[in-house]
């Protein structure tokens, strides 16, 4: 385990700014101090690293790869891959792996890609990983545009990128023979966005009750690290009634949708903190037949979130409650109880974060500050909840270039320079699993879970 004494950054380091937008998906501003202070550990492996005549031919490697991973990213971004319809795109990036050196890597029962790249023993595993879905529906023209130095094409940048640097990543380690102390686990994930309810990381880890800790490339600027997991509940709410004429039936049926009306009343005006940042939402509506029926079925889908589980399950139960008492209210206004309501959980993203004096963290600070970048600590919904959910050590960091337009049709991603974001990141990685012959594993190996 390792010490809990601290060095000071040298003060020019801290100095340094870099960009602080967000992530793809995140809320905004940093969500918590960021460390002026690292164990010596973590210092001294930054600094064997940086000085390593081979990590530096490596670095150098990465810079030549960027234009063969920039092909890469064209190729994968023309692969549509929806939500739950990853699978083709899945296929070639998993040609692509194997073709890169991981002989053994496969495709899971969820549609994850997997390959294991093996330490020389007694290390940690360590997930590295980016998620294969896009938001983006079967028929989305994801034909790959350049125009004014920029790359457009929807999900280009999130997360077609972050697979790109990972191929990149495993063809420079294999061509420089660099062998790592601990274990890499390549993953391209599915089910990330939208409704896909984080079910690939969910598998992963399900699946593999051995991994240390969780390294996830987003699009993001450079000296962000991602360690808030915003958890989530998403709910399909259905009112159901006899329906009946707008006019013969008055007075004797409820209406599906007042009740619903009620509902979304009630639960406008319920009030949540602000810190930690708890938030709700009916995202959307719908139901009724006519304009002259009294609507027999209603539907919403409302979507919760929390920086934090207790305040999200708050919200919840008020949710519910608010739910509830507007169906009574429906029947009670005709004197009647033939409307009724049912809910479902559609979505379940448990929440968590990843202390920001924990080793994983401090080390992404310090490879941050080694390529003059002062980070920037964030929070959002991304894969990187699920590990943190565990008590598994996670962080989510970017693999380089300049993003905007995520979600849209317009999305975009500028590649100029993006090997710098790309070493940047490699060598966060390289420090938490050490490198034979140049530094130690800074990642504790932690006890297999129990299922």
């Amino acid at each position: 385990m390792l010490r809990t004494a601290s060095l000071r950054l040298a003060p020019l380091v801290l100095a340094l700014a870099s960009t602080a937008a967000g992530f793809a998906h995140a809320q905004g501003g940093s969500v918590a101090a960021t460390p002026t202070q690292v164990r010596p550990e973590v210092d001294k492996a930054y600094t064997q690293l940086m000085a390593s005549p081979a990590i530096q031919k490596l670095l150098e490697a990465v810079k030549a790869d960027h234009d063969r991973s920039v092909e890469d990213l064209k190729m994968l971004t023309e692969i549509e891959a929806p939500p739950f319809k990853e699978q083709k795109r899945a296929e070639a990036f998993l040609a692509r792996m194997k073709a890169l050196g991981l002989a053994d890597a496969k495709i899971d029962a969820e549609g994850n890609v997997v390959g294991l790249r093996k330490g020389t023993g007694n290390g940690p595993k360590l997930l590295i990983s980016a998620h294969l879905d896009t938001v983006f529906p079967a028929g989305t023209d994801v034909k790959v545009k350049e125009r004014d130095g920029k790359l457009y094409a929807p999900g280009i940048s999130d997360d077609t990128r972050g697979l790109a640097v990972l191929l990149s990543w495993l063809k420079v380690l294999n061509d420089n023979k660099i062998q790592t102390v601990g274990d890499l686990l390549f993953v391209g994930n599915v089910g990330e966005e939208e409704l896909g309810n984080l079910r690939g990381i969910k598998a992963i880890f399900r699946d593999n009750l051995d991994i240390d800790g969780m390294v996830g490339l987003e699009p993001a600027p450079d000296g962000s690290v991602l360690m808030l997991g915003t958890g989530s509940h998403r709910y399909e709410v259905t009112f159901k009634g006899p329906g009946g004429h707008s006019y013969g039936a008055f007075g004797q049926v409820p209406s599906a949708i007042h009740g619903m009306g009620r509902a979304i009343a009630k639960i406008a005006d319920i009030r949540t903190p602000s810190f930690p940042k708890t938030t709700f939402t009916v995202g959307t509506v719908g139901g009724g037949t006519s304009v002259n029926t009294i609507a027999p079925d209603a539907r919403m889908a409302v979507d919760i979130r929390s920086d934090e589980m207790a305040p999200l399950l708050e919200t919840e139960k008020k949710i519910l409650a608010a739910i509830d008492e507007a169906v009574a209210e429906e029947n009670k206004r005709w004197n009647v109880n033939t409307l009724s309501v049912s809910t479902k959980l559609i979505g379940d993203r448990p929440g968590g974060r990843t202390q920001s004096d924990t080793v994983i963290v401090e080390a992404a600070t310090r490879s941050n500050a080694a390529f003059g970048h002062k980070t920037l600590l964030t929070g959002a919904s991304t894969d990187a909840n699920v590990p943190m959910s565990l008590g598994i050590p996670a962080i989510i960091i970017g693999g380089g270039g300049k993003t905007g337009g995520f979600h849209a049709l317009s999305e975009w991603i500028d590649v100029t320079d993006g090997w710098k974001g790309a070493q940047n990141s490699l060598v966060t990685v390289l420090g938490l699993v050490g490198v034979q012959g140049t530094s130690a594993p800074l990642l504790e190996k932690r006890p297999p879970r129990t299922k």
